[in-house]
């Protein structure tokens, strides 16, 4: 169970979203993740050309190195900042549409087809709007979801996924008691009572 002050925890969306303008984002990393790079075999389960999903991605510089391999890029973010900062970054062309399902959401799409950002809450997505994945990266999602959130952040994710899906997920382990989150403490006895 959660344990320490962060159970009841809860960050915002104006909160995130405020990280970004003022650029407290220590969050991101400006090189791939080493983890990600060490486990890609276990990811791809040498099949090419799959759908890949960031859930909170931020501006990860993963997105166009998977996509580079041939991928095709899912993401999600709150933050317009952050996804327009991505393509700015990586001087990728891209347009911008509403998603007509979600209410004041955009979609951010390269014009090479391969990156798709949606710009709302992860909550507002469904397989619906975004179809199933083979593939998910999550580097900093789990750990920043507010713990209340959790189950409902597993259910959504396990609803995005192919039935021979990857999963790849990073967490952090530290005493919750010594610091108030995010990134918050997930145990793996959590992590086995969310996704089985």
């Amino acid at each position: 169970s959660d344990i320490g002050s962060q159970k009841e925890r809860v960050v915002t969306e104006e909160e995130w979203l405020q990280k970004w303008e003022v650029g407290n984002i220590g969050f991101h990393k400006e090189q791939g993740h080493p983890l990600l790079q060490k486990y890609l075999d276990v990811l791809l389960n040498g099949r090419s050309g799959l759908r890949i999903f960031f859930p909170l991605c931020g501006k990860a510089v993963e997105m166009k190195w998977l996509a580079d391999m041939g991928h095709s890029v899912v993401g999600v973010e709150v933050s317009e900042q952050a996804v327009k900062e991505f393509f700015s970054e990586h001087s990728l062309p891209y347009c911008e549409e509403p998603v007509t399902e979600i209410s004041g959401a955009k979609m951010f799409q390269s014009t090479s087809g391969d990156i798709s950002l949606y710009c709302c809450s992860i909550y507002d997505l469904s397989s619906s709007i975004v179809g199933k994945f083979d593939g998910v990266w999550d580097r900093g999602a789990l750990v920043a979801v507010n713990p209340c959130d959790r189950q409902r952040y597993a259910s959504l994710m396990i609803s995005l996924v192919e039935k021979n899906s990857s999963y790849l997920l990073v967490t952090v382990s530290y005493d919750p008691n010594k610091h108030k989150g995010p990134p918050f403490y997930v145990p793996e006895s959590k992590i086995k009572s969310l996704f089985g």
